[in-house]
């Protein structure tokens, strides 16, 4: 049985009121909240272990480091990775996505063509604008539908022997979508081209087998998976970040230096310049062990559960409009009501203590596409709970009825 109550108990901050009214918390997309077994670790971690890593032979050094290690052979089997040295730790996705945008700046030439979804967060958009302003290639927009769905057949279209890059979130950040990031896969790899994926938004809800599905670059970011924020992950196959060049120069990421020439260290440490975001790198691994010990599955029911009972009761609500209607979604409601401004609404939700995100979402060519300033996103994590939908559609009631 899943037990919500005793799930809640383990997330402290679940206890607290906001503007005097118990805090119901709507903005799980933006960033989960963190179990008191994570905080426990990160205190662990100060109180007890506090040291670099990698390069201290006293027995604190050591300990960290065997810590740290051991968070990134928990990534590596959570994902099903092949070899841990393909985990590479980072400060988030956005890192993430610059450390190989960045890296394929010598791997393209002019005209070469680039793909990505017309669902992406800025995070896997502007980066890759970065790439071709210093390349010459040309970035190429899978179009969406009204219900915030790929056009799978337009993107069939725009592959070609010229693709030598796609990229895609496995989940829309601003609509819930799940998109079928294994077609997409299968089919730019058919035309040779490697495959990136956001998969932020995703790994709250999905446990994402990379091997399986044989994607050659695949991130998130800590604190969307109930860890802390600062902390992140970039996977890529061997092959890959073999081919790619540091992306920063620093301790850690050499072998062998001198003022004529420098050698890299072999991976990952290649891409980890620098002292790491250790006591992260660590609670990261904790949370990940918590989630698994829930079930991704479970969770996954449950939330499906709440998503069903919250667009129900949502769209009672006269005038209330759902973007985001794909078949196949994760727990995500973004919403307008016709003549209100979504930052008005989100205002007067927050005067009654519910947390929910609006605005864009560093997404604007999907509120560009829908002719839209943005909305208001609702998004649920396994510690929501039904009678907090019925807060939030009450507030909402409220809401119209003070400003229209």
């Amino acid at each position: 049985m899943f037990n919500v109550s005793k799930i809640r108990a383990d997330f402290p901050i679940l206890n607290r009121e906001v503007n005097g009214k118990p805090l119901v918390y709507l903005d799980n997309a933006a960033t989960s909240q963190t179990p008191k077994q994570v905080i426990d670790v990160i205190v662990d971690y100060y109180q007890r272990l506090n040291a670099n890593i990698h390069r201290g032979v006293h027995t604190l050094s050591q300990e960290a480091t065997d810590a740290y290690e051991q968070a990134r052979l928990k990534i590596q089997a959570h994902f099903n990775i092949a070899k841990s040295h393909e985990v590479i730790f980072t400060s988030g996705t956005t890192h993430s996505i610059n450390l190989v945008a960045n890296g394929f700046t010598s791997l393209l030439n002019k005209g070469d063509e680039l793909l990505v979804s017309a669902m992406e967060h800025h995070s896997n958009i502007v980066p890759w604008q970065m790439l071709c302003e210093r390349t010459g290639a040309v970035l190429k927009v899978i179009p969406m539908n009204e219900n915030g769905e790929l056009l799978m057949a337009k993107f069939d279209g725009l592959l070609s022997h010229k693709t030598k890059l796609v990229f895609c979130n496995h989940v829309s950040n601003a609509l819930g979508t799940i998109n079928p990031i294994q077609e997409i896969i299968q089919k730019a790899h058919a035309v040779g081209a490697a495959v990136l994926i956001d998969g932020a938004q995703a790994s709250p809800h999905i446990k994402a087998d990379v091997q399986e599905l044989d994607v050659d670059f695949y991130i998130i970011s800590a604190h969307k998976v109930c860890g802390p924020t600062g902390v992140g992950m970039l996977y890529g196959k061997e092959s890959w970040l073999k081919k790619l060049p540091p992306y920063q120069g620093g301790g850690e990421m050499i072998a062998e230096v001198t003022f004529e020439e420098t050698t890299y260290a072999d991976l990952p440490h290649k891409f980890e310049a620098g002292t790491p975001n250790i006591c992260g790198g660590i609670a990261f691994g904790a949370a990940l062990d918590y989630m698994n010990a829930i079930g991704f599955d479970a969770i996954a029911s449950y939330e499906n559960e709440l998503l069903d009972y919250a667009t129900q009761e949502l769209l009672k609500i006269q005038g209330l409009k759902i973007y985001g209607t794909a078949a196949n979604k994760t727990s995500v409601i973004s919403f307008n009501i016709q003549g209100i401004h979504p930052y008005d609404i989100g205002t007067i939700l927050d005067k009654l203590g519910i947390a929910v995100r609006t605005g864009h979402h560093c997404a604007q060519p999907i509120m560009d596409f829908y002719k839209i300033p943005g909305t208001v996103r609702a998004s649920f994590s396994f510690y929501n709970t039904k009678e907090e939908v019925d807060v939030l559609v009450e507030g909402v009631n409220r809401a119209k009825a003070m400003l229209l």
